[in-house]
């Protein structure tokens, strides 16, 4: 009953701040003291959203951006999770790849798609290959370090007992590795929403990106808002699938914590 109380106090209260920050944004818009193109009205602005959500085109152009996006994730989280294992587990691997990845993780790679347009095209497939570099290195980390922190009492003692190694990776390694896993996942999604759109406002004819940047050319204030409001909700939609998927994969976790009051 406690828990029921907790959550919908919780949510009352995103609730609420999300109205104050509508009510404020309003008041804002309407005082006068902005230009109604620099600060338009909630009002124009949930018209457009509507226009957004109701229009063929816009929502396929959505399903464009999310396509991009979940495809270089998706490619990122296969090979992100087996890099990351195997330097988590292995000395050796660690030692070749940990280098790499600290030196190069502070490369902003958006500075690489000038290349990735001349060598992939302006297609697709240069957005979803820089979407999969700068998903890989959350993941790769975060995995690593998953790998390193399994119990080792626990991998000794399946290797007592007989277990082979790929039993006690699939049994033990990975279980163990899993909530770190899913952070990686949780950091990495947000960024592959980041590059597409960027990616798109870049170079693109069609995408969330393209409409933001289009509309933003157009002098139409309200219209590019509205779409920032549909990639916030997009990125909110993906990280609730997450969690989701960790809670009921991940489950002993979610019963061995709790948040203090």
């Amino acid at each position: 009953m406690s828990v029921r109380w907790s959550d919908t106090a919780a949510a009352f209260r995103r609730m609420a701040l999300l109205v104050v920050g509508v009510l404020a944004w309003e008041t804002a818009a309407r005082s006068g003291l902005f230009s109604p193109l620099i600060v338009p009205s909630v009002t124009r602005i949930g018209y457009q959203l509507w226009l957004l959500a109701t229009q063929p085109d816009s929502i396929v152009e959505a399903c464009y951006s999310l396509a991009r996006a979940l495809g270089g994730f998706a490619l990122a989280a296969v090979v992100g999770f087996a890099l990351g294992v195997l330097m988590g587990r292995s000395a050796p691997v660690a030692a070749a790849l940990g280098p790499f990845f600290s030196g190069t993780y502070p490369v902003p790679k958006i500075a690489l798609f000038p290349i990735f347009i001349y060598l992939f095209g302006i297609g697709s497939l240069s957005k979803v290959l820089l979407i999969f570099l700068e998903c890989l290195y959350p993941i790769v980390i975060t995995t690593q370090a998953g790998g390193r922190a399994v119990n080792r009492v626990l991998v000794w003692s399946a290797a007592n007992m007989g277990a082979s190694r790929a039993r006690i990776l699939r049994s033990i390694v990975v279980p163990a590795t899993a909530p770190f896993i899913f952070a990686g996942f949780r950091i990495a999604l947000p960024i592959a929403m980041i590059v597409v759109i960027i990616t798109e406002m870049i170079s693109s004819a069609d995408g969330l990106g393209y409409l933001a940047m289009y509309a933003l050319a157009s002098f139409k204030t309200d219209r590019m808002l509205a779409i920032v409001v549909v990639i916030a909700l997009i990125g909110i939609a993906l990280d609730r699938l997450v969690v989701h998927l960790r809670d009921r994969l991940v489950f002993w976790e979610r019963l061995d914590s709790y948040y203090a009051e």
